[in-house]
């Protein structure tokens, strides 16, 4: 999802889509309805009660990797934080499920010996993946909105920053290579199907990690040293 366009307002929302589909699973964490019709970006945002700006900020990034630096000091980190959590919650009731289930239905009968460490690897991944949002949802993202209504704490966000490590990537990266490398199978197409789901998730959380990286922190950071 990189290229050099950047999306306003004023640009339709099936315009956007038309361009890079990737931004659907975006657009599903905003809350956006389907049914765009005409809609601009600002005209749909605008209904659903989404900061445009902050939609665009996003989007913008996933898109070419930049972030304006005009556009992030409108934008309030409580609406960053409202997309990460919409994402959590997408991740742990739906995406992560949905792989499994496609998964289990790739495994061939003929590797019984093996069938059930694949399906208890990627158990543990979830739960590691659990484990990594409840530190966001019950210590980070509080953190945020407070800051954002201007009440102190002690927590900084660079104990985040320094504990926020590569460990989830590097997990799915294993169950990928152990499944091109070893697993053979009568069912080849149903196999490829649940690898290209694994794939998509892959690429997927590193785009959630940056947003996390390169835009919350950072707009944290300056907060916290302005107080």
């Amino acid at each position: 999802m990189r290229n050099n366009r950047l999306f306003t307002a004023k640009d339709s929302v099936v315009e956007l889509i038309e361009h890079d589909y990737n931004v659907l699973t975006v657009l599903s964490r905003f809350s956006l309805p389907l049914g765009f019709g005409q809609k601009s970006i600002g005209e749909l945002c605008d209904e659903s009660g989404i900061h445009t700006d902050a939609f665009l900020l996003i989007i913008n990034f996933l898109l070419t990797g930049e972030i304006d630096s005009a556009s992030i000091m409108k934008v309030s980190p409580a609406d960053v934080v409202y997309f990460l959590h919409n994402s959590h919650d997408y991740y742990l009731s739906y995406k992560l499920p949905h792989i499994r289930v496609n998964l289990i239905s790739a495994l061939d009968d003929s590797h019984g010996d093996i069938n059930p460490i694949i399906v208890k690897f990627f158990d543990d991944y979830t739960e590691l993946v659990r484990q990594h949002f409840n530190y966001e949802e019950n210590v980070v993202f509080p953190y945020v909105r407070k800051l954002s209504e201007h009440v102190d704490s002690d927590y900084s966000i660079d104990v985040f920053r320094r504990h926020h490590d590569d460990e989830i990537e590097e997990k799915l990266s294993e169950l990928k290579n152990i499944i091109l490398r070893y697993y053979s199978t009568s069912m080849p197409f149903r196999m490829y199907d649940a690898l290209a789901d694994i794939y998509n998730c892959e690429e997927d959380l590193k785009s959630h990690s940056r947003i996390e990286n390169d835009i919350l922190v950072p707009m944290i950071s300056k907060i916290e040293g302005r107080n």
